[in-house]
């Protein structure tokens, strides 16, 4: 059914009537300052046909938000176009119903419980080995260190010992992930433009890639001690469906690219809005020793700079109930995170950095929402959490940093993430051991 031909008892949020192509530009370059305006004029909900998705409802309410989340996967359907164009056919963000609950339980263990500390001394000693050679005294971009950090760390994790193909991934992931972001932004494949196709790098990048771990994927299977490995090769290797099959070697490939890419960038330009975050409040970084506030310090960073501005799903059932609206086929329906997180009446005085509003206390399920929710929650959200809280204790165990009176950053639209504009400046000054 086209979302034009409506079926009867649909019902609608208020919103522009606007023509998609008039708001590609605006929603491009500063979206969450358009659905925050949109907001104030229509209400926590609201429709707006977007570029690329399509007729939208966006979805500010937390109790909406929570059905969303809630709803049978019987009833949803992952957006199209999404990050499967990038990551592969066989990834977390293409894959559905069935078959993307099969390959997530396989995924879920080494990311949760006795695993994660497996990574923690990997994730220390990358932070250290980086930080090494920071400039004191003058300011410099965190997002970068950021990024190899994260980039080494994940790698480690993923793949276990270092190695020749580690080094190639090391050089070809970076790029690859940064163009295949931009790409993302780009209406329907290109291959009508022939040599002019802005794919065609990105499936060199993709060749070159799946070369790599071929190469990994058949040591891993001739390796005697697979058994004995942690790395997450070894352990989807190894891991077998309910019917007793292995994961094939394509779907390992997506997926790992998947690990590779979303627990690379995203949380690398987390942590510089940390940096870019706490500089500015010197009574927080007087606090940052403390590992209960520094957690929450990071979730406060999260709700005030979420990379990640929002989470859809298509509506494939006729018509679909929330709240007071039905929503036929075809429609996405998002739930607006930074709508979420910057309400002055879920969050008071939202636009205050207060990280003492989640100091000892777990944040809300459903006002809370950087790794999204529900069945499509991001899967690395307790390795990210802890990622972060492992490079910020140890950037802190090293250097002093110096808080700022410049005004802060603004936000800058990366393809998938949102980053500081000037990199998450820092200045710091190494600690004197005595």
């Amino acid at each position: 059914m086209s979302v034009d031909a409506e079926p009867a008892g649909v019902r609608l949020p208020p919103g522009p009537r606007v023509p998609r192509a008039v708001l590609a530009v605006p929603l491009l370059t500063m979206r969450p300052r358009v659905l925050a305006g949109l907001r104030r004029r229509y209400g926590p909900v609201f429709s707006l046909d977007m570029p690329l998705s399509g007729p939208c409802v966006h979805l500010g309410d937390p109790m909406l938000i929570r059905q969303l989340f809630t709803t049978s996967p019987e009833l949803l359907t992952t957006v199209e176009p999404n990050l499967g164009r990038v990551l592969g056919r066989r990834s977390f963000f293409e894959l559905d119903g069935e078959e993307h609950k099969r390959q997530r339980k396989l995924l879920v263990p080494p990311f949760h419980g006795r695993r994660m500390r497996d990574y923690e001394e990997i994730i220390a000693e990358e932070t250290r080995r980086e930080v090494a050679g920071w400039p004191e005294g003058r300011a410099f971009p965190t997002l970068p260190s950021m990024m190899r950090i994260t980039l080494n760390a994940i790698l480690r994790a993923v793949f276990g010992a270092a190695g020749a193909e580690l080094g190639t991934l090391r050089r070809l992931l970076p790029p690859m992930i940064t163009y295949g972001s931009r790409l993302m932004l780009l209406p329907g494949d290109g291959h009508r433009l022939g040599r002019w196709n802005p794919w065609r790098r990105f499936e060199a990048y993709r060749r070159e890639f799946d070369a790599v771990i071929s190469t990994l994927i058949a040591r891993g299977r001739a390796d005697p001690d697979l058994a004995g490995r942690r790395d997450v090769l070894a352990l989807m290797l190894l891991a077998r469906y309910d019917d007793g099959s292995p994961m094939a070697d394509g779907d390992i490939a997506d997926q790992l690219l998947t690990l590779l890419a979303a627990g690379h960038e995203t949380t690398a330009t987390q942590l510089a809005w940390a940096f870019e975050r706490v500089r500015r409040h010197p009574a927080v970084l007087e606090r940052l020793a403390d590992p209960v506030f520094r957690a929450a310090t990071l979730v406060e960073v999260q709700r005030t700079r979420p990379v990640i501005d929002l989470t859809s799903r298509r509506v494939k059932a006729e018509t679909l109930p929330i709240g007071d609206w039905v929503i036929p086929r075809g429609h996405t329906v998002v739930a607006a995170i930074s709508l979420v997180h910057s309400d002055d009446r879920i969050f008071p005085d939202a636009a205050r950095f207060d990280p003492d509003r989640f100091a000892g206390a777990a944040p809300d399920t459903y006002t809370w929402i950087p790794f999204g929710g529900g069945t499509r929650r991001c899967l690395g959200a307790a390795f990210a959490t802890m990622e972060m809280d492992v490079v910020l204790r140890t950037v802190l165990d090293e250097f002093e940093l110096l808080p700022t009176t410049e005004p802060g950053e603004r936000l800058f639209n990366r393809g998938v993430a949102y980053a500081p504009a000037k990199g998450g400046r820092a200045v710091v000054r190494r600690r004197r051991r005595t």
